[in-house]
């Protein structure tokens, strides 16, 4: 996706989250939009989704991009979004909180997190998991960017960490432009090139 991208004449930037708290990864996203030269498309993927909903506000961000991820409404979180998912659909293994940091159960990675990528790569993933700060699950949205910024979504139909009904809601709340791809919650692995596509369409206002 990246190497589309720059190929496109797209200037790349990539955020390394902390994961610590909400707050924490929405000062990081503004400090690397504050080096950009222009106008700016912020992307987000899974948790992303509430990063981006909050560090849109900043004012080269021009539009929003969201590869299956949660679009927070004012006052929620992650974890307010998790809990109201439709019953009886997949459920996130998420593991109880190891002093003060959650992963996501090694065991039902390939499964619930990566199920179209090859098994060598999953397991990969599986182990090089990012410890997620409770603080960043729990973290709540101020005024989300999406309700004055054009937002983009892309809905990922076979993925069992966020339900494609759940996906679907949250950019439907949101007015965005939505495209649904098969593919699972890896989508931006596995499908590269319909993620890069939207991330272009957006950059060119939606055409």
């Amino acid at each position: 996706m990246y190497s589309a991208l720059k190929k496109g004449g797209y200037r790349v930037s990539i955020v390394q989250n902390p994961t610590l708290t909400l707050e924490g990864d929405v000062a990081a996203t503004k400090l690397v939009l504050d080096m950009q030269d222009g106008p700016s498309l912020l992307v987000g993927h899974s948790y992303g989704g509430a990063v981006i909903t909050q560090a849109g506000s900043h004012p080269k961000v021009a539009a929003l991009v969201y590869i299956a991820a949660f679009v927070p409404d004012e006052g929620e979180s992650v974890q307010t979004l998790i809990k109201s998912f439709p019953p009886g659909g997949p459920v996130p293994p998420i593991l109880p909180p190891q002093e003060g940091f959650l992963f996501l159960d090694r065991a039902k990675f390939h499964a619930s997190f990566a199920a179209d990528l090859e098994s060598n790569l999953a397991e990969f993933r599986a182990d090089s998991q990012v410890p997620w700060g409770v603080g960043a699950l729990s973290g709540t949205v101020g005024n989300p960017a999406w309700k004055s910024k054009p937002s983009y979504y892309l809905v990922s139909t076979e993925d069992k960490m966020i339900p494609p009904q759940a996906q679907r809601a949250m950019s439907g709340r949101a007015k965005a432009t939505v495209v649904e791809v098969p593919g699972s919650h890896a989508i931006y692995e596995s499908r590269p090139a319909a993620v890069a596509e939207l991330i272009e369409r957006a950059a060119r206002g939606g055409r």
